[in-house]
């Protein structure tokens, strides 16, 4: 797997180039995992090369626009385009049957929760996409759920400084309640739109 390291390192290398922009594209493109290229951010905060403002903002941009991307391809491109290249960009059938599934029986809400659950925070722009779901609905609930998803891995990478590549050990603590506590939310928004569709009141 050394060609992969080097590709990591290519693209690193190519991001802190582009300075705030290869932060956005990176994310955008998300060739590597959106928590490398924002721990990446955080260390070059710590290394002045950029600033902790811009970092924050161009990673929620790209955060934000990658999501874009994959809603407006669900919406004018459909399901047969993912089922034919979505293996280059890890989403699976199985995934979009389990999205599909989501967005069909709990809504537009989903969008918000699924956001905080491995693989399906991608997904789900899927299906909203396909559905048509307002367009700025869809960057409200985005936007929403990527901000401590951002704020979380540029404020790690910068106080890791040197040593920002441990920073997926260094997450954990933080990332396994943030996702028991989206689980909880998940399971919530599941039963009230259950008891609504029933007509009862919580």
């Amino acid at each position: 797997m050394s060609w992969f390291h080097d590709l990591v390192n290519a693209l690193l290398e190519w991001i802190e180039g582009l300075g705030y922009f290869g932060i956005m594209i990176g994310l955008m493109i998300e060739v590597i995992p959106s928590e490398i290229v924002l721990g990446y951010a955080g260390y070059l905060v710590s290394q002045h090369e950029v600033s902790l403002e811009g970092a924050l903002l161009f990673g929620f941009i790209g955060a934000v626009a990658q999501q874009w991307i994959l809603y407006g391809i669900g919406r004018f491109a459909g399901r047969p385009f993912f089922e034919k290249y979505g293996k280059f960009i890890k989403i699976k059938p199985k995934h979009l049957d389990i999205a599909d599934k989501w967005f069909e029986r709990y809504g537009n809400g989903i969008v918000f929760t699924a956001r905080f659950v491995p693989v399906m925070r991608q997904v789900i722009s899927i299906p909203a996409g396909i559905a048509r779901m307002s367009f700025w609905r869809f960057t409200a609930l985005t936007g929403l759920a990527s901000i401590p998803w951002v704020v979380l891995f540029v404020l790690l990478g910068r106080s890791l400084g040197e040593n920002w590549e441990d920073i997926d050990d260094k997450a954990a603590p933080y990332v396994q309640p943030a996702i028991l506590i989206a689980i909880a939310l998940l399971i919530i928004y599941v039963v009230y739109m259950v008891l609504k569709r029933r007509g009862k009141s919580i």
